[in-house]
């Protein structure tokens, strides 16, 4: 071989391995193009308590060794954890903390709010080069309500199916022994359901409920065409709209006879004792008492229900829990909005774009898809007849597992649970046949002129809400006057007219997209 030719060839062989380490300084994605090259953290915040017996990490040591072998990064959880939540979440996105990836919830995380106050990054430039999967899934009509401003700034969950409409959950057995035969479908029933409890079963209170919550917005439900809109007052709702045909015209059922009668009723159940005397501070766990058979009713939603059921069979058997769902009294029943649950970019997010490759995986990505929601299968679960059963050698308190993703859940990657009622498709049913399309998924909420005025709302609610719902506040005309005088004081009006303009002004934006 001639000298010219051995120097070609190395010249050539030099060439070849300066391009390789070149093409090496940078690891590409699978699913998404951009410079992986420098390992990573991506913070996650969720809603929940941490927890506190080693099962979530070993989880996350799964989740993240296919992190980092696909995107070099790794996924870190930020608990935002219950007690006063809503407070501490919206301090940690107006902190400036560089966050990245962000539950969110536009009828329930002061989402549109913490968009206002520039909390996340518009994610339109970014979503297709970074979460190209989820980009190209998500229709154009989802991401026109995922919009601030005209900017994408979350992406919704639209594609998991769930329902969160709230009832109240009675023992079948028990409501058969009252002469009950057919499924309740008002609040009478339910009444005299608790009365014939009190009269045979003394060693069972009738509802032991807490009133840390209230059920004034199921009565509403139940008895008006009123729709809930996606605004915080505090202990109770305060503003809905007239209904569905007219719901961009807002009333208030608390001014109003519903909210007068709900009193009422409180005050004659209470009068009856269906629940404790001292139900203002009760902290004992109904669901627990319902379980224990200590307590003869629970309040939550349809996805509580579908499980509780299962296990009522079991603690309780025979006593074939059942759900009367507030919409079955009017048929009252809007679908969950797809921005319930979602994510967004902190705006101080240092490796937005990893963040959104992370993300991407954790949607679209079955493997880490199932590890996130369901743990490890053979120590959290296992399958057998194509559902999720507990390991026989499962313990609650070592290998229980969850993390509370709430923020891209997909229904072609779920496994059925045979923790879930087999015959909740019945429930879903009902619903289909009533659902009404959620109008106010690109409703943002501007309560700039009026937060003041809200901030004495919710005080006034959190006073006085809980002894009118569990009926602790005296002669009901006297409190429900009352307590309408102190909402009055508070700001109402000045709040109902700035609602009232800002639903006129969707009004016309939701008119001018429908002519086009």
């Amino acid at each position: 071989m001639s000298r010219f030719l051995k120097l070609t060839i190395s010249v050539l062989i030099a060439v070849m391995v300066i391009s390789l380490a070149a093409c090496g300084g940078k690891k590409e994605s699978s699913s998404a193009g951009g410079d992986t090259s420098q390992f990573v953290t991506i913070s996650f915040v969720v809603l929940g308590d941490k927890p506190k017996n080693g099962q979530f990490e070993k989880v996350m040591e799964k989740v993240n060794a296919i992190m980092k072998e696909k995107i070099n990064a790794e996924l870190q959880w930020k608990w935002v954890e219950w007690a006063d939540w809503q407070t501490k979440y919206n301090l940690l996105l107006a902190s400036g903390e560089p966050v990245d990836l962000v539950t969110i919830g536009t009828d329930w995380l002061d989402t549109w709010s913490n968009a206002q106050r520039g909390a996340f990054l518009p994610l339109d430039d970014l979503l297709p080069k970074y979460a190209p999967q989820t980009w190209k899934e998500i229709p154009q009509e989802d991401w026109a309500q995922s919009k601030y401003n005209g900017k994408i700034v979350l992406i919704p969950e639209n594609d998991y199916t769930q329902w969160i409409n709230h009832g109240f959950f009675y023992r079948g057995d028990w409501a058969k022994q009252a002469g009950i035969t057919e499924p309740i479908k008002d609040w009478n029933t339910i009444g005299k359901y608790l009365q014939w409890i009190k009269d045979n079963k003394p060693d069972v209170i009738p509802y032991d409920v807490q009133a840390s919550t209230s059920n004034f917005g199921g009565w509403v439900q139940s008895y008006t065409p009123h729709l809930e809109l996606p605004i915080s007052t505090g202990y109770m709702p305060i503003f809905n709209t007239e209904s569905y045909d007219d719901r961009y015209k807002v009333v208030s059922p608390v001014f109003e006879d519903t909210f007068l009668d709900f009193a009422k009723m409180m005050k004659d159940w209470a009068d009856k004792g269906y629940w404790r005397e001292d139900v203002l501070n009760n902290k004992n766990d109904a669901r627990n008492a319902l379980r224990a058979g200590q307590n003869g009713m629970d309040s939550h939603h349809t996805q509580t229900f579908s499980g509780l059921r299962v296990q009522m069979d079991k603690d309780q058997p025979g006593s074939e829990l059942m759900m009367y769902p507030f919409s079955r009294t009017s048929n009252n029943l809007l679908e969950m909005p797809i921005t319930h649950g979602g994510v967004s970019l902190g705006a101080h997010s240092k490796n937005p774009e990893r963040a959104l490759m992370a993300y991407d995986l954790i949607r679209n990505n079955k493997e880490i898809y199932q590890l996130i929601n369901y743990g490890m299968e053979g120590v959290q679960y296992d399958i057998k007849d194509g559902k999720r059963v507990l390991p026989a050698n499962y313990n609650e308190t070592n290998d229980s597992f969850y993390s509370d993703f709430w923020a891209g859940r997909m229904d072609k990657f779920e496994i059925p649970s045979d923790t879930t009622w087999d015959k909740i498709d019945t429930m879903y049913k009902e619903y289909d046949k009533i659902k009404k399309p959620y109008p106010y998924g690109q409703f943002v909420f501007d309560k700039t002129a009026i937060e003041s005025e809200l901030t004495a709302i919710s005080q006034v609610t959190g006073e006085m809400g809980p002894a009118i719902s569990y009926g602790k506040a005296g002669d009901p005309t006297q409190a429900v006057q009352e307590y309408r005088d102190k909402l009055k004081l508070a700001g109402y009006d000045k709040v109902m007219a700035e609602l009232q303009r800002q639903l006129d002004a969707y009004k016309a934006q939701m008119d001018s997209t429908a002519n086009k």
